[in-house]
C-alpha cells in the first residue's frame, strides 16, 4: 500500500502543474541575442531571469486559478473579521487559557498544549498576532489539503479545489480562528499530521518518530487528539508499516505525554493530562441517569443523584459548571483528585446499568450534527458566543488581570462598523450546514463502495472524523465548535475515495495529449 513514487513525478514532467499542452509552451525563454543589440549585456541575464520567473507563474497561475480565487476569498474575509472584531473574540475557556499561560502551570481542566503556543507568542503582547497566526493557520490547512489532492495524489484541479474550500470560506471557521481557542491549532497538527502520512511513499525511523511527534502535540493541544492516536495507529499497522518505524511513532508520541503527566504530578498529586475526565463523563450520563436502576450504589456517591426527571434536566454542561450541581455536595473543588475519581466511578455505575440509555444519548448527539440548521444548544449565551455579534461582552473582572498582563493594555473586543455588519451577513448564509457535512461523508463512503478499497488512503481521514465526532458524544457532551475540526477531515477523505491516484491520473491526461496529436497530424495531412 504504498503510493506515489519519486519515478512517477519525474515521468509526469511539467504536465503535474500544466492542464493543456499549449501551456509547456510558456516555459520557453526568449531569446536573449535581441537584448543584447538594444539594451547591452548587462540587461541579458536581467531579462532571462525575468522570463524565466513568468514562465515559471504563469503555468501555477493558470493550473490553480480556482482554488487561488478561493483563497484570495478567505483572506479577503479574515481581514474583514479582524477590522471588525478587534483583535480577537473571547469564549469562556479563553480566559483560562491566558490564566494558565501567565501562570506557567499545567491547567487541572485540559493540557496545555494551546497555553505552550500562547507563551510563545506573548513577548509580542497582541492578542492581534495571535489571531492573525490563527487565520493563516486556517488558510494553511486549506493549502495543505490542496496540495496533497493535487500535487502529491495527481486529483483533478476541481476535485482539489472542492475539497479545500469548506475551511477556507465557511463562517464560523473563520469566527472560530478569530477566538482564542485551541481548536483551530489543534486541527493545523491534526491535517499537518494526515497530509504527511499519505504524502510519504514509506514511513522510516526518523518520519515515524516525526508523527509520534506530531501526535503528543495534538494530544496536548486537545484530549480528543487521544482517539487519533488510535485510529494513526491502526492505519500504520494496515499500511505495513516496517515495526521499527511503528516503535520510532509510539516513543515520540509517548515520551512528551509522560514528561507531561510527570509535571502534572508535581502540581496535582496525580500522573496525567487532566484531572475533568471524570466530571465530564458524570455530566454526559446524567441526561439520563437513575440511581434506583444502579445496583449496590456506595453511600458515599449517593449525593451525586438527582431526583429531577430525566426529560425535565438540563444541558449535561449545567453537571459540571451549574450552581447546583449535585458534584457541589462532595467536599472540595470541583477538579480535585477524589472528587474527580468518585464522580467518574459514578458515571461508570451508570453505564453498566444503563447501557441503551448511553448509547442513546451519545447517538442523538452524532445525529444533531447532521441537522440542517443549527439550533440554539446547550444555552443562548453559549450559542451566541459562536455568533459575529452586533455587540461584545467586556471580559470578566476575574479575568482582566491576566489578558491585560498578556496584551500589556486593554483586551476586551471592540466591534467596528461596517465591517462587522458584513461578517454577521456573511455568517447568516455562508457555512456548511450539518446535512451538508453528511453527504459529504455519504460521498466518502459511496466511493470506498464503487472502489472497494476498504482499507485505502481514505480510511485515515474518516477515522479522524469518527473520532472527532463520537469522542465528545461519549464522555462529554454535543458542542458546535467540536465539528468545526471534522469539516477538513470530511473533505478530504471524499476526495480521496474518488481519486484514482498519481499514475492513473498522469496516464489520462498522456492518453487524451497523445489522441490530440494524432487528430491534429490527420487533418494536416489531410488539408
Amino acid at each position: 500500500m504504498t503510493f506515489a513514487a519519486d519515478a512517477d513525478a519525474r515521468a509526469s514532467g511539467p504536465t503535474d502543474l500544466l492542464d493543456t499542452p499549449e501551456q509547456a509552451e510558456d516555459l520557453g525563454v526568449d531569446d536573449s541575442s535581441k537584448g543584447r543589440e538594444h539594451h547591452g549585456t548587462d540587461a541579458a541575464p536581467r531579462r532571462r531571469g525575468l522570463s524565466a520567473a513568468g514562465a515559471r507563474v504563469k503555468p501555477f497561475l493558470s493550473g490553480h486559478w480556482p482554488f487561488l480565487i478561493i483563497l484570495a476569498v478567505g483572506l479577503s474575509l479574515r481581514v474583514i473579521t479582524m477590522l471588525g472584531y478587534r483583535w480577537a473574540m473571547w469564549f469562556n475557556d479563553a480566559f483560562q487559557y491566558v490564566q494558565t499561560a501567565i501562570e506557567n502551570e499545567p491547567h487541572i481542566v485540559r493540557p496545555n498544549g494551546y497555553v505552550f503556543f500562547l507563551q510563545a507568542l506573548e513577548p509580542f503582547h497582541s492578542f492581534a498576532l495571535v489571531t492573525t497566526v490563527q487565520h493563516l493557520m486556517g488558510l494553511g490547512i486549506a493549502v495543505m489539503i490542496y496540495a496533497l489532492l493535487r500535487r502529491r495524489l495527481g486529483a483533478r484541479r476541481w476535485v482539489a479545489t472542492l475539497a479545500a474550500a469548506p475551511v477556507v470560506l465557511d463562517a464560523y471557521q473563520i469566527q472560530l480562528e478569530h477566538m482564542v481557542l485551541s481548536d483551530v491549532p489543534f486541527t493545523f497538527l491534526m491535517t499537518g499530521m494526515v497530509t504527511l502520512i499519505l504524502w510519504w511513499r514509506d514511513i522510516t525511523i526518523v518520519r515515524g518518530a516525526a508523527l509520534g511527534t506530531l501526535l503528543a502535540l495534538t494530544v496536548l493541544t486537545r484530549s480528543v487528539g487521544l482517539a487519533l492516536v488510535l485510529v494513526v495507529l491502526v492505519y500504520l499497522v494496515i499500511r505495513r508499516v516496517r515495526w521499527t518505524a511503528l516503535a520510532a511513532t509510539l516513543i515520540a508520541c509517548a515520551l512528551p505525554l509522560m514528561g507531561y503527566a510527570a509535571w502534572f504530578k508535581s502540581e496535582h498529586g496525580k500522573y496525567g493530562l487532566s484531572n475533568s475526565s471524570g466530571p465530564f463523563l458524570y455530566a454526559r450520563v446524567m441526561k439520563f441517569a437513575d440511581c434506583h436502576k444502579i445496583k449496590n450504589l456506595p453511600v458515599e456517591e449517593m449525593p451525586l443523584c438527582t431526583q429531577v426527571p430525566a426529560t425535565d434536566r438540563p444541558s449535561s454542561q449545567f453537571y459540571v459548571w451549574g450552581n447546583s450541581s449535585p458534584l457541589l455536595r462532595l467536599p472540595g473543588d470541583m477538579f480535585n483528585n477524589d472528587k474527580s475519581a468518585e464522580a467518574g466511578r459514578f458515571a461508570k455505575r451508570a453505564i453498566l446499568a444503563q447501557p441503551g440509555d448511553y448509547l442513546q444519548a451519545m447517538a442523538y448527539d452524532v445525529v444533531r450534527v447532521f441537522f440542517w440548521n443549527r439550533t440554539v444548544f446547550p444555552d443562548k449565551f453559549t450559542y451566541d458566543l459562536y455568533q459575529f455579534r452586533t455587540t461584545a461582552d467586556p471580559n470578566p473582572d476575574w479575568a482582566e488581570p491576566f489578558t491585560e498582563a498578556y496584551e500589556h493594555g486593554a483586551s476586551d473586543t471592540r466591534v467596528v462598523e461596517p465591517f462587522a455588519g458584513v461578517m454577521r451577513f456573511y455568517q447568516k448564509w455562508f457555512y456548511l450546514r450539518g446535512t451538508l457535512l453528511g453527504m459529504i461523508l455519504l460521498v466518502a463512503v459511496a466511493g470506498l463502495i464503487r472502489r472497494r478499497d476498504w482499507f485505502g488512503r481514505a480510511l485515515l481521514p474518516l477515522g479522524a472524523v469518527a473520532g472527532l465526532l463520537v469522542t465528545p458524544a461519549a464522555s462529554a457532551e454535543f458542542d458546535y465548535r467540536y465539528v468545526i475540526p471534522a469539516i477538513p477531515m470530511a473533505c478530504l477523505a471524499a476526495a480521496l475515495a474518488w481519486t484514482p491516484g498519481r499514475r492513473a491520473a498522469n496516464a489520462a491526461p498522456s492518453s487524451s495529449r497523445l489522441g490530440r496529436s494524432v487528430r491534429a497530424r490527420r487533418e494536416s495531412a489531410s488539408s
